[in-house]
């Protein structure tokens, strides 16, 4: 499974993934060792544009629900993997 930095103010994603047997560790870890990041999309740059400081899939979560970020997590594991 995957290993997740997931934005702290997300519980319920969290605890999706784990029960999902996603490893899930706080943003705030060292992303460059993670697989995906989710983000709350709470902090997102006025200007649209963000540097992104790992190589990691980042998953804006704003206006999805916690089952469509795992699926979406589950996704971006399958296009690293294929």
């Amino acid at each position: 499974m995957a290993k997740v930095a997931v934005e702290n103010s997300l519980t319920n994603v969290k605890q999706a993934l784990q029960d999902k047997g996603h490893d899930v560790v706080a943003l705030s870890a060292n992303m460059d060792a993670c697989d995906c990041c989710v983000i709350s999309g709470e902090d997102k740059d006025m200007m649209g544009i963000a540097d992104r400081a790992t190589k990691a899939s980042v998953i804006n979560a704003q206006g999805m629900t916690a089952d469509e970020i795992v699926q979406r997590v589950d996704q971006s594991m399958q296009q690293v993997q294929a």
